[in-house]
């Protein structure tokens, strides 16, 4: 889907829990995701603590967005 997506010309982020599986299927901008139930967040920390996590890799999805590449790119996140 995400390169169909992109084909139309429109910049994909894909923020994936499974990184080999994003850049078998051809994504070129990808953001880890924290795991496969939550893929932004995590339910055993406090609410602070999502807030913090959505907002980082939220943050580094939308700097992906305007980030030029020539390749598939998986862009870096704090743990």
């Amino acid at each position: 889907m995400v390169k169909e997506i992109e084909r139309a010309g429109i910049t994909i982020v894909q923020i994936a829990n499974l990184i080999p599986v994003a850049m078998t299927v051809g994504a070129n901008r990808m953001v880890p995701a924290i795991s496969i139930p939550y893929p932004l967040g995590d339910p055993a920390t406090t609410e602070k603590e999502q807030w913090d996590l959505r907002y980082h890799r939220v943050g580094v999805a939308l700097d992906a967005l305007t980030t030029d590449i020539t390749e598939q790119t998986v862009f870096k996140v704090k743990i």
